[in-house]
């Protein structure tokens, strides 16, 4: 389901955290919860979400961002510690149409990795940045954080 106008009533994991839909739910508080997503990478592929409908990164409060994370990292510790689960594991975060993102409710993926497994994270460009052009859009950035 695609939500672009980032309406909570419509959003499907706003509708999970409410338990109006159906979700097979790893962990869960106050606020935020995990749960597997029904299109998997491989076994164990699970979403955290806010409880809070919030579209993206720059809305996102800080303490619930935190949250979050604790709890990925939580997740794809115990992922790490078994081979049955995973050789490896992603987090992965879209922020907005461009970067990806279909279901417009923040979450972070915590996906199991396996070799081989099929899914590719990269970028062949042929052409590199420069060091010098890395310098200029670090500058560049650093002027513009904090605004």
């Amino acid at each position: 389901m695609s939500v672009a106008d980032g309406g909570a009533g419509e959003c499907v994991f706003c509708q999970i955290a409410s338990g109006a839909e159906p979700a097979s739910i790893v962990r869960a508080d106050d606020e935020v919860l995990a749960f597997l997503t029904h299109q998997p990478v491989n076994a164990g592929h699970v979403l955290v979400v806010p409880r809070t409908h919030v579209v993206g990164l720059a809305d996102l409060p800080d303490a619930t961002g935190a949250a979050m994370w604790k709890l990925a990292q939580e997740i794809a510790t115990t992922l790490r510690h078994d081979p049955a689960w995973s050789d490896g594991v992603n987090l992965h975060l879209s922020d907005g149409a461009a970067a990806g993102q279909h279901v417009f409710h923040v979450h972070l993926h915590v996906i199991p990795r396996f070799r081989g497994d099929g899914l590719r994270i990269t970028d062949e460009r042929h052409h590199p940045p420069t060091r010098h052009e890395l310098d200029e859009a670090a500058t560049k950035l650093r002027g513009a954080l904090g605004r």
